[in-house]
């Protein structure tokens, strides 16, 4: 990676007591903001027509289905299927439907786009995964499909949800998706039968009524030229086989043309020769693509089809702006124009001069005929410029993310002074907004240039500078599903171009994300494997982190004697570099292993040693943790009047560390020794003053007290 991925700390073990039992709150999906791979945020666009389409599909929501006449309970909600090709409106109506069924359904409309940009089916766990996400319900770092999608189902149980699935490439990646819940409602989109999912009711689309379309054509073309020449208009509508994509493109380009009749643009589709390779629905969307095609300036039309190269299909300024070389300014002004002209959909609008700006993505039914158009107008070389600078421009873009969260640094606020001024963020706020809002196009990019496998230096500086922004912004719990996605990415490139420690380095990271889930044996594969990429590598700091991810990995499985092996593997090498803190703490886990074991003289040294440890490095509060599990092994080998010094110099060294909880936990285990020792009096005394410790102005919660963890600090974990 551009930054080192391995840090010298050791795997943070969460003991199963510690770890959150049950499901975590449930948020519902219209009080938190979409920020995952698979949604989209609709806006409210011209919707004419399809009114018989419209009353056929809720008259078949409440239209008894085969389980009801053959009197068994319904299983699953409705679904609804809309069929219909790229193009003829089909995403349209399904939103239109959603819209009028909002209010029926009080728990949230939520939607998941099935097939991407490039036309590749959407896997099924990415799908379920965004969905628990937008639901607010936990999300297991690195869980199969079909956990994720029986936790949507969990999560979707006792609820009244609409579930919009758009694009689907067949019943296999919708069926996983139902929900167990006769009262929620699916609505699928597709460009066929739903064959293999049970009780669908279909609606197949057609072309526009020519009253719906000659609508649709003013919209876009404005009224004074239609209504002059109704007969044109007519014709024009025929032309397009009615459909709705291809009107709203020869409506733009109409707008884009005020002295152009309607008979020059009948005129004009006729002329144009058939498009190869395409049924008769796509061959009249391709003469109308070619239409707007053809009348827009020459840089505009190099940019529309370098679009073709926008991660999920989602574009905004700045990746136009990179793409085409140009400059800001005109890169939104030539996305504003094409919108205009039909050839981009509005996404998500501008939130004023500080805020967000606006995001466009590229219709569904255009992108193939874009896709042929950049390989048919760019050499291999531009293609691979354009996608760099795009790459390297949100690299730079996600470096100042991150960078909002260390605003306190004065090295940091010098660097962001010297970025160019549309590449900073005027605030935190601002830059995880944006963050979020981008996240989709930012995981599709990331994936995408890890596939394409030619600009690997760029892919990995992407896919670090995006772990590390998402880390800074929501924490490494909550980023957990998506670091996991992307420390895989790191491990295909590494794999790819064979560098050991970049491989090790993705192998601890999704060991970790295995050891947080609860897949420890999982985990411990996976260290085992970064082990011999880091001593391929030979890299100490990742070579010691392997092993003593192993032993940790062997302690959460109650191997005690395996762990005590590979800590001990990983101090030796430790000490042979002089790293006095990973000492400390490898002594500590040491003395936690063999305590578990029984083997409490072992426990006794280890704790000493790692006292000894803190104690050059000055750390008082450390120091004061290992006397205080020093103080318990001396106890468990029969030495309880040691225990007692022991506990008391703890106790000291918790007030030098001025850590009123640690001495607060410390003073009380002082006190069990003193009472198994006669003395009720010393033990009353240091009880009360735990006590006032604990109650006094701005004290902390009640302590663990010493041995709450491994070693009384908890360890850094891989970034």
């Amino acid at each position: 990676m551009a930054e080192r991925t391995v840090e010298t700390g050791g795997p943070a073990v969460v003991p199963p007591e510690r770890r959150p039992v049950g499901p975590a709150p449930v948020v519902s999906p219209r009080q938190r903001p979409t920020r995952t791979p698979s949604f989209t945020t609709q806006r409210t666009e011209l919707f004419v027509g399809r009114q018989r389409e419209l009353k056929e599909l809720r008259a078949d929501i409440v239209r008894a289905g085969l389980d009801t006449l053959s009197g068994r309970k319904k299983p699953r909600g409705r679904v609804l299927l809309i069929a219909g090709r790229p193009g003829s409106g089909r995403t349209a109506l399904a939103e239109e439907l959603a819209r009028q069924l909002a209010v029926d359904y009080p728990d949230g409309v939520l939607r998941a786009r099935l097939t991407g940009a490039d036309g590749a089916p959407v896997p099924t766990e990415r799908t379920a995964r965004a969905l628990l996400a937008e639901l607010g319900a936990p999300v297991p770092a690195g869980a199969e499909e079909d956990q994720l999608t029986q936790a949507l189902r969990d999560a979707l149980h006792g609820r009244r949800v609409l579930l919009v699935l758009d694009d689907a490439a067949g019943a296999e990646q919708v069926d996983p998706l139902l929900p167990d819940e006769p009262e929620c409602l699916i609505v699928a989109v597709s460009r066929g039968p739903l064959t293999g999912v049970p009780d669908v009711r279909p609606c197949a689309l057609g072309g526009l009524d020519t009253p719906a379309a000659v609508e649709l054509l003013e919209w876009f073309a404005g009224p004074t030229r239609i209504t002059c020449d109704p007969v044109a208009a007519k014709t024009v509508v025929e032309e397009c086989g009615g459909q709705p994509a291809a009107l709203v493109l020869v409506g733009g380009w109409l707008a884009a043309q005020p002295k152009t009749t309607v008979v020059d643009a009948a005129k004009r589709l006729r002329e144009l020769p058939p498009a190869d390779g395409h049924d008769k629905g796509g061959r009249l969307l391709a003469r109308a693509f070619w239409l707007a095609y053809e009348a827009l300036p020459a840089p505009t039309a190099r940019l529309l089809h370098l679009l073709a190269l926008a991660p999920a299909g989602l574009a905004d300024a700045h990746t136009a702006s990179a793409l085409a070389g140009t400059s800001l300014t005109t890169a939104q002004s030539v996305l504003e124009d094409l919108t205009a002209r039909g050839l981009l959909r509005l996404e998500t609008p501008g939130e004023g001069p500080e805020g967000l700006p606006p995001q466009y993505r590229v219709p569904t039914c255009l992108a193939p005929l874009l896709g042929t158009l950049l390989h048919a107008q760019e050499r291999p070389g531009e293609i691979e410029l354009a996608r760099a600078r795009m790459l390297e421009r949100t690299v730079r873009q996600l470096h100042s993310c991150r960078a909002t969260t260390e605003r306190n640094d004065p090295a940091v606020r010098r660097r962001i002074e010297q970025l160019p001024r549309p590449l900073r963020f005027p605030s935190r706020r601002a830059a995880e907004e944006w963050l979020l809002a981008r996240l989709p196009a930012l995981l599709a990019a990331a994936r995408l240039a890890v596939e394409d496998g030619r600009l690997d230096t760029l892919a990995r500086r992407l896919v670090s500078a995006l772990t590390r922004a998402l880390t800074a912004h929501l924490g490494p719990e909550a980023a957990a599903p998506e670091l996991y996605g992307l420390h895989q990415l790191v491990l295909d490139v590494a794999r790819r171009c064979e560098m050991p420690l970049e491989k090790a380095a993705a192998l601890l990271n999704l060991g970790d994300l295995d050891a947080r889930a609860g897949r420890t044996p999982e985990a411990l594969d996976r260290y085992r494997q970064a082990l011999a990429s880091a001593r391929e590598a030979g890299d100490p700091y990742a070579t010691s982190r392997a092993l003593e991810s192993i032993g940790a990995a062997h302690q959460e499985l109650g191997d005690f004697q395996r762990a005590a092996d590979w800590y001990r593997r990983g101090l030796e090498l430790r000490l042979t570099r002089g790293e006095l803190a990973d000492e400390a703490r490898l002594y500590g886990r040491l003395g936690t292993v063999h305590g578990y074991a029984g083997q409490w003289p072992e426990a006794l040294r280890d704790w000493r040693a790692a006292a000894a440890a803190h104690r050059r490095l000055r750390d008082h509060a450390g120091h004061a943790r290992a006397l205080g599990e020093a103080a318990r092994a001396q106890e468990h080998t029969g030495r309880p009047r040691e225990a007692a010094r022991t506990a008391l110099e703890a106790v000291e060294s918790a007030q030098a560390a001025g850590d009123a909880r640690l001495e607060a936990a410390l003073r009380l285990l002082l006190a069990e020794t003193l009472e198994r020792l006669g003395d009720a009096a010393g033990a009353l005394r240091h009880r009360g003053c735990a006590e006032r410790l604990l109650d006094g102005p701005g004290a902390p919660g009640p302590a663990g007290g010493p041995g709450a963890s491994d070693e009384g600090v908890e360890p850094p974990g891989v970034q």
